[in-house]
């Protein structure tokens, strides 16, 4: 029988899939008996492990969200993916100094051979040229307090920080919808009750006040879309936006902030934690289902067909050139 340690472990590593577990499920894969199980979930709950009991015939457990983080457990893949993903965000202009830091506790509790695999890996940011405009640095807490009022659809208050080269800064009541970013810059896309006109406002500007106002019904964004919104105010006034021939829409399950640095001249629009939004542009279509292949996560299509064609073209080609490939001559590396 495993040690206790190893134990609750193995069992943390179970109760950490999105599914419920029965006392005998659990106890069948330890290898230990039911009563074992139920003392060991009493350890993990007094390491705030937040584990509830499921009623109904057979009985179970689930893990649940807590009121703080505990100490999570993550197999190689997960862990070397994580690490991955923060050295991206690390090298980048937005969430730079968190994602370091996580970066560096992370490693920190990694095993040798995980380390070593993190540490063959280096990732350089490049400037963004100056024609392309600045890539402002945006706290966490900010885009957190946005998109919270936004999923909440209530009043939002901020101070909105002048431009270069005025001093001074206004108190600006808004209905928020949308959270974008364009061109490398993220802006918040709400409705300006002052002004009662729809605005466009620098995100590393804005310092949200608390609480929140009161909830509001959300109007419809001229244009009918995010995309077409946010193109049609920036139209004119970046000489490095291109009218593409073929503009695609999709759904990528990625967090926004992991596309933002790959998306170029496209728009991303946060949906979640874990999905977002891009609009993206490309010479043809086929052209534009490759560059959107390169982020490497399910991608839905919401339009035009085009590009659900050009997908399947691909996929076809892709295919053919899968079977007809000659054996390796050694690894990929």
């Amino acid at each position: 029988m495993q040690k206790t340690s190893a134990r609750l472990l193995a069992l943390l590593a179970l109760l950490q899939t999105p599914r419920d577990w029965s006392g005998e499920d659990l106890a069948e894969r330890l290898g230990i008996t039911s009563r074992t199980v139920r003392r060991d979930i009493d350890r993990l709950r007094e390491l705030d492990y937040p584990i509830t009991t499921v009623k109904g015939p057979a009985g179970g457990y689930r893990l649940q969200a807590g009121a703080h983080l505990p100490p999570l457990l993550f197999d190689d893949e997960q862990a070397v993916a994580l690490a991955v993903a923060l050295q991206t965000v690390a090298a980048g202009p937005t969430l730079a100094e968190d994602a370091a830091r996580a970066l560096a506790t992370l490693r920190q509790v990694m095993p040798p051979r995980l380390r070593h695999r993190i540490d063959l890996l280096r990732i350089t940011a490049v400037p963004v040229p100056p024609a392309a405009g600045d890539a402002p640095e945006v706290a966490a807490q900010v885009l957190l307090d946005l998109g919270r009022a936004i999923r909440a659809r209530e009043e939002l208050r901020f101070d909105y920080a002048a431009g270069a080269g005025t001093a001074g800064q206004d108190v600006r009541r808004v209905h928020p919808h949308h959270l974008v970013t364009w061109r490398h810059r993220w802006y918040l896309v709400a409705w300006d009750l002052h002004r009662e006109d729809w605005r466009t406002f620098r995100v590393d500007r804005v310092r949200p006040r608390t609480p929140t106002g009161p909830r509001f019904a959300p109007r419809d964004l001229p244009g009918g879309t995010v995309a077409t919104f946010v193109t049609g105010r920036f139209r004119g006034t970046d000489g490095t936006t291109a009218d593409w021939p073929c503009r695609g829409d999709v759904i990528l399950r990625l967090p926004a902030a992991d596309v933002v640095p790959f998306a170029q001249d496209g728009i991303v629009e946060e949906l979640g934690p874990h999905h977002c939004r891009l609009i993206l542009g490309s010479w043809s279509w086929t052209g534009l289902a490759a560059a959107l292949g390169r982020f490497d996560t399910d991608i839905d299509v919401i339009g035009p067909p085009q590009l659900a064609a050009a997908f399947a073209d691909l996929a076809v080609r892709y295919g053919q050139a899968a079977r007809t490939a000659g054996p390796a001559s050694g690894p990929v590396r």
